[in-house]
């Protein structure tokens, strides 16, 4: 009997052990399956919101910066250039984004927060080529009052990113979200109720 349960606590023993050790292999086999499917640094990075400085531009200044592998666009729009926009309304195809991709807050004539900055993402809506910042008046076209012009097909848009009747682009310029976090900062990615969330 003394035997019996010598060799009953000696068997517990080594199942005890044996599962251990086979649980830990199993996690050890197991992790680089797990973590595969997590998103890299550089996905993370490419999803994260960007941090501009804008506290230093000119009027009449355009900087590009990188959010999601698309170039973004960031105007500072003089007060000449914020005239023409309420000219334009009948020879835009949307001139009030009811079509277009932006966040509610650009659903207005300016297309932005602050009517002096505007936010876009600069990739035409008609095949993705990049359209050029064309800001003086006169040239494209002698009527041309500036805004942006896409060489690849002839698509234009005015100088908030809406885009003109009769040409082959159908959609206005995408805005991001993006908000003021203070007065010389935007952040590009998020909005502010995103950001407060």
């Amino acid at each position: 009997m003394a035997n019996d349960d010598l060799d009953h606590s000696r068997r517990k023993a080594l199942t005890g052990g044996v599962v251990i050790v086979g649980g830990i292999g199993a996690a050890i086999t197991a992790w680089p399956f797990v973590a595969s499917m997590n998103p890299s640094a550089s996905a993370l990075a490419a999803g994260a919101p960007v941090e501009v400085d804008v506290s230093k531009m000119q009027p009449g200044q355009q900087i590009q910066e990188i959010w999601r592998r698309k170039p973004v666009w960031i105007i500072r729009r003089t007060p000449e250039m914020i005239s023409t926009l309420g000219v334009l309304t009948p020879k835009l195809r949307d001139p009030n984004s009811k079509d277009s991709q932006q966040p509610a807050f650009a659903r207005n004539e300016f297309r932005s927060i602050k009517e002096e900055y505007l936010v876009l993402i600069g990739i035409c809506t008609h095949l993705g080529c990049s359209p050029e910042f064309r800001p003086e008046p006169g040239t494209i076209s002698p009527t041309w009052p500036g805004g942006f012009y896409c060489a690849c097909h002839g698509s234009r848009f005015d100088l908030a990113g809406r885009v003109y009747k009769n040409v082959p682009a159908n959609k206005n310029l995408e805005v991001p979200p993006y908000y003021f976090p203070s007065s010389g900062r935007l952040l590009i990615g998020v909005t502010r109720e995103e950001a407060a969330a």
